[in-house]
């Protein structure tokens, strides 16, 4: 394989350009940052690219930025993120396309280097590398967005000023309705979250940390 590798600590880049090259693939590039990285992909052509996500110089989302952008650009060069976090929203767009040629592996879960090399030449030919534990995540981010779609325009307001902090009183005033009627939306958000009554968790509390994460 020839390989790019997109990683701003120097110990894990060179450590990843030596291990592959000792097992006879190619590094035709290392770099730091996501400018970089789309300079030596148009460059150099490789068979996949090692992407981090937080790079350089904000050390945000960076890397997985320039991979969705590599993806339609460059669709024949497989693309792998190695990080270790989960970025839902950005993963699931950089799969809007197709799962192949497309890899995310946790840093941290990666315990035997066999698995990451025979991980990385899927994606080099082509296939697919997931960690579970982003399937997971991804998982649960798509059936929070599922269930904020349930939501009627006047559940969301509704919802939406919940997360404000406001009380149903508040609500009502806000919206010109009876207090009567933001208790029936507030109970219908509480239905379409699956969100039963608890005397451990605090309903309000844990619908509005799910329209925040969605």
């Amino acid at each position: 394989m020839r390989v790019v590798i997109a990683e701003d600590s120097a110990i894990l880049r060179e450590g990843l350009a030596q291990l592959l090259t000792i097992r006879g693939h190619e590094v035709a590039a290392t770099v730091v940052d996501a400018p970089a990285l789309l300079a030596a992909v148009t460059t150099e052509r490789p068979d996949v690219a090692i992407v981090d996500i937080r790079l350089p110089p904000t050390h945000t989302d960076e890397g997985l930025r320039a991979a969705i952008r590599l993806r339609r650009e460059a669709p024949g060069v497989g693309v792998l993120i190695f990080s270790q976090y989960v970025e839902t929203s950005f993963a699931a767009e950089l799969l809007a396309g197709g799962s192949d040629g497309v890899g995310y592996l946790l840093k941290e879960r990666v315990v035997h280097l066999d698995e990451f090399v025979d991980a990385l030449t899927r994606v080099a030919a082509g296939g697919t590398a997931l960690d579970p534990e982003v399937v997971t995540q991804l998982f649960g981010a798509s059936r929070r967005r599922d269930q904020l779609d349930a939501l009627t325009p006047r559940e969301r307001e509704v919802l939406g000023l919940m997360a404000q902090g406001r009380t149903n009183t508040a609500i009502a005033a806000a919206l010109s309705v009876t207090e009567r009627a933001v208790e029936k939306h507030v109970a219908n958000i509480f239905m379409k979250f699956a969100l039963p009554p608890s005397e451990a968790d605090h309903r309000r509390v844990l619908a509005v940390l799910r329209y925040l994460r969605s």
